[in-house]
């Protein structure tokens, strides 16, 4: 964007104070119009302006329509961050009361969940339902959508892996209603799954479900089918406003047809506070401003170009998100009745002489990798895959004690999950333990095979049940189980939080046991170490996605430590 002249703090050699000196005949001609006590400096294409709250105010109205080369960035982004706010006013969500559900709902809902009703239908459907994980998000939309006029069709977008149970859900809690409003009991609405990104007509369904990745592709077709409402379950999807899939979602939910909005999520905040604003956007746009607005008045900008949310401001933005759009309540809170979950760090023996023999691979691996690297990125990525070999070598070998452990809580006749990362270690696992009959979650599954393996559980046809730690740590229900077992570690915290929260949830009547298991002599202390050090609060939260040069610290200090055991072994 051209640039009309320049924006400098001086101190002005006539009046003796700290003015703000501005150029460019345009910038000038606009400032001799609004701000009255303001003088020529050197010439008439130069202005000096007093620095005042109310002149600060006017020359970022001026900026905005004649953008100015900022020669003093810090001062005037601390100078502006006191005036701008928020242009529009919101009316605040009222006290909640326990709504009751409309008569197309089918079943009951608890106390907490009819206020969650209520939130939504006082925020007339575009808000963000943030309740921790397992507090029914799901079922308190399909309330509203049961219980708010003309909410059909309805445009679900989703995780691939939770479309199936969205679409068993609509068919558990919805009753159709016909064309004439006549609600039919003993019939669910409509849906459909999209699975094909080929463009096509969609047919008419009361519900279209459809994950991230693929909607940008039926984008066009979806905005031919009159819908009323969009859904977006787990939205952190949409944090970044870079993406195809927020781009899709904004276009849709843009339409003129649309009149409710909802996000579901009980981690909206996934890396940093700034995240938040593209979600607000969807729902309620211009809440929280422009982005540059926002970013003035909330965030600081950090060496990356990162924004950062100012500590002194996060607790008045969470207030602004909770006032006008976002409801947030934790398990503690409103499940007096559900048992708190205790974790165990469980030291188990490994074979040391595998895993050793493996770093020592692993490092000349490195080594070499490292030698013929090109690039910084080459660098990194041998790195990377240096870590995970480790991890995996580190599952191995402690995979005969794991496999001792879980027989021991099996032989109390409780039923368990056990979580793993490696589809190695899932083959051996599922292989050593073939005489309980385990259920399986991993990446690679069709949905119906997914679904067949968590109905056995749940149902009780087997007790044991096996899933990967990205794969079955979100959209599911293992609350049969009260025991949770991680035979292997991830970096983040909050995938142990979600994979947990799959056992600890409504219907959970049992105190959850979380045990946590390290090879002895393995890396496994340090990783449990990092799990510890990292805040489990949601701004706090690493995205793996984002995991590249900005971890680079971490994956050197691992190294390190392998190459410390190495030479301590060769020396003994």
């Amino acid at each position: 964007m051209k640039e009309f002249g320049t924006l400098e703090y001086v101190l002005d050699t006539y009046s003796k104070n700290w003015t703000w000196k501005l150029t460019g005949s345009r910038a000038v001609s606009m400032v001799a119009r609004v701000i009255p006590h303001a003088w020529y400096g050197n010439g008439p294409e130069e202005a000096i302006v007093p620095d005042t709250v109310q002149n600060v105010e006017k020359i970022k109205w001026i900026m905005d329509r004649y953008p100015l080369e900022i020669k003093s960035k810090s001062i005037w982004h601390r100078k502006v961050r006191k005036v701008i706010t928020p242009q529009k006013k919101w009316t605040r969500i009222e006290k909640l009361r326990k709504a009751n559900p409309g008569n197309q709902f089918r079943g009951q809902l608890l106390d907490f969940q009819r206020e969650g009703l209520d939130f939504l239908l006082k925020s007339s459907g575009n808000a963000l339902l943030a309740d921790e994980m397992g507090l029914g998000k799901t079922v308190q939309t399909l309330s509203y959508l049961a219980t708010e006029k003309q909410t059909f069709p309805v445009l679900i977008v989703a995780p691939l892996v939770t479309l199936n149970n969205w679409q068993r859900e609509i068919q558990k809690f919805l009753k159709k209603r016909s064309r004439n409003g006549k609600i039919i009991e003993d019939e669910h609405p409509s849906s459909v799954l999209i699975r094909t990104g080929k463009a096509q007509d969609l047919g008419k369904y009361d519900v279209y479900i459809i994950n991230y990745d693929l909607l940008h592709k039926r984008t066009n077709d979806l905005s031919k089918m009159n819908i009323k409402t969009i859904v977006c379950d787990e939205v952190q999807h949409l944090r970044s406003k870079t993406t195809k899939k927020y781009t899709a979602v904004k276009k849709l939910a843009a339409l003129e047809s649309i009149k409710y909005r909802i996000g579901l999520s009980g981690t909206p905040i996934y890396n940093r506070g700034s995240e938040i604003w593209p979600i607000v956007d969807i729902l309620r746009p211009g809440l929280l401003g422009t982005f540059e607005e926002f970013c003035e008045y909330f965030c600081y900008v950090n060496e990356k170009g990162k924004a950062i949310v100012l500590e002194n401001k996060r607790a008045s933005l969470g207030e602004e998100l909770r006032k006008h759009v976002m409801l947030r309540r934790k398990k503690s809170d409103v499940l007096k009745e559900l048992k708190d979950k205790v974790r165990y760090k469980e030291l188990i023996d490994s074979d040391i002489n595998y895993y050793q023999t493996e770093l020592g691979k692993i490092w000349e691996r490195l080594e070499e990798e490292q030698k013929s690297a090109t690039s910084a990125f080459d660098k990194f990525s041998s790195y990377k895959r240096a870590i995970q070999s480790e991890r995996q070598a580190a599952g191995v070998a402690k995979v005969p004690h794991v496999i001792e452990f879980v027989k021991n809580i099996m032989e109390i006749e409780e039923s368990v999950v056990v979580f793993c990362h490696h589809k190695a270690i899932h083959e051996l696992l599922h292989r050593s333990l073939a005489e309980y009959s385990p259920a399986s979650i991993i990446g690679g599954q069709s949905d119906k095979e997914r679904q067949e393996g968590i109905d056995r559980f749940q149902n009780g046809e087997t007790k044991l049940i096996i899933a990967g730690l990205r794969a079955g740590n979100v959209g599911i229900n293992l609350s049969k189980a009260r025991y949770v077992i991680f035979a292997e570690l991830d970096w983040s915290p909050a995938i142990h939080r979600q994979a947990e929260d799959r056992l600890h949830r409504i219907g959970q009547k049992n105190t959850v046991f979380a045990y946590y298991l390290m090879g002895n002599g393995t890396l496994d202390d340090h990783v449990a170490n990092v799990l510890v050090d990292k805040s489990y609060e949601i701004d706090a939260i690493m995205d793996e996605k984002a995991e590249t040069f900005e971890n680079k610290e971490k994956a050197e200090l691992i190294l390190a430590q392998i190459h410390d055991r190495l030479a301590h072994s060769v020396s003994k």
